[in-house]
């Protein structure tokens, strides 16, 4: 993912204030109006399985070999587990002119509901591990364990699971894997931004699967109720705070699903706490495709910052945990079933 922390601009702070303050009054209101029906049981064990599988092919860097057989994989996955699946070929230019042969992975559930929620992950690796301590290291493409293939896991494990439940939910869901997302340079996304646009992504180079499917969904006219990106959800320990971008574009939907978590009991990881602004793959279907979509991401409470082997070459399976996967897939389990 981008892993780029935006400073606030005013306007944008007392924006999120004002929408943080009127949520606040309705907490516990809404809490109790929520449904909360019962959901099948995440299997942990199995998305770090799926996780596990795609480190296998070595890191997934558009044209190369293992990207290749890395998106080949989620096509299998997603086919065997009765999805509805579309692929989008499409040529990436990135910040410095390279031409990258990408796709992005579409998998439907349920393909004839009309309401619909979206959830997305990025399946590519960053092709240099340019925070790494050493410099023989940084020019390494980075294995993205947790920073890309956490995500898709548990997705893959959402899928099967639904697939294999006696009772399947009530709405249509969409599971979109983002290629090209993670090639940007981090030099000119470290310049603050105002307010994101897809145009702003456009200028650092990242999230380039996300822009190309929001102006070209797989679906002509598609839409969405709402939308949930996750972005390194399997470290040990991981916190996901409330981040910023989200709470400006979909508070409610972000309350929504932290609401969840906590009923569900993993309130320690979903943090009821403002985070800061990242610019990921959720700013282009709010922008561009006009989808309140929301960020689960994990990002330091005192720093700001991301995990310890972010975008270095010790981002391998030493940092998944199966308590952290268990925690947002069941959240994310038991928000799709809420919605009937």
């Amino acid at each position: 993912m981008t892993k780029t922390l935006i400073c606030f601009a005013v306007a944008l702070t007392l924006a999120v204030a004002g929408c943080k303050t009127k949520q606040t009054e309705n907490t516990n209101q809404t809490e109790q109006q929520m449904p909360q029906v019962s959901a099948p049981s995440f299997n942990a064990d199995s998305a770090y399985t799926f996780i596990e599988q795609q480190l296998a092919f070595g890191p997934r860097v558009p044209n190369t070999p293992a990207h290749q057989r890395g998106g080949d994989y989620l096509v299998a996955r997603l086919k065997e587990f009765g999805c509805d699946v579309t692929v989008q070929n499409f040529t990436a230019t990135t910040w410095d002119g390279k031409k990258l042969n990408a796709r992005n992975i579409i998998g439907s559930i349920n393909p004839q509901a009309q309401k619909r929620i979206l959830l997305a992950s990025h399946w590519d690796s960053r092709p240099v591990a340019d925070q790494d301590s050493t410099a023989a290291d940084k020019t390494k493409p980075v294995p993205a364990a947790n920073d890309g293939a956490s995500g898709v896991g548990v997705l893959l494990e959402l899928a099967r699971t639904i697939q294999q439940a006696q009772q399947k939910p009530g709405v249509g869901v969409d599971i979109v894997f983002f290629d090209a997302e993670d090639w940007g340079n981090s030099e000119k996304a470290s310049s603050d931004f105002e307010q994101p646009t897809g145009n702003s992504i456009d200028y650092i180079g990242f999230c380039l699967g996300s822009r190309y499917w929001a102006k070209n969904p797989h679906k002509p006219n598609y839409t969405a109720y709402y939308g949930i990106l996750l972005d390194m959800v399997g470290a040990k320990g991981a916190t996901f705070a409330k981040e910023a971008y989200s709470m400006q574009y979909a508070p409610s939907v972000m309350n929504s699903v932290w609401q969840t978590a906590s009923r569900s009991g993993y309130s320690q990881y979903f943090v009821d706490a403002q985070g800061t602004a990242v610019l990921d793959d959720h700013i282009a279907p709010n922008t561009i495709a006009k989808i309140p979509m929301i960020d689960i991401i994990h990002t330091n409470l005192n720093s700001g910052g991301f995990f310890q082997d972010w975008h270095t070459t010790e981002d391998t399976m030493e940092n998944i945990d199966r308590s952290t996967l268990k925690a947002v897939g069941q959240t994310l389990l038991q928000t799709v079933y809420n919605e009937q």
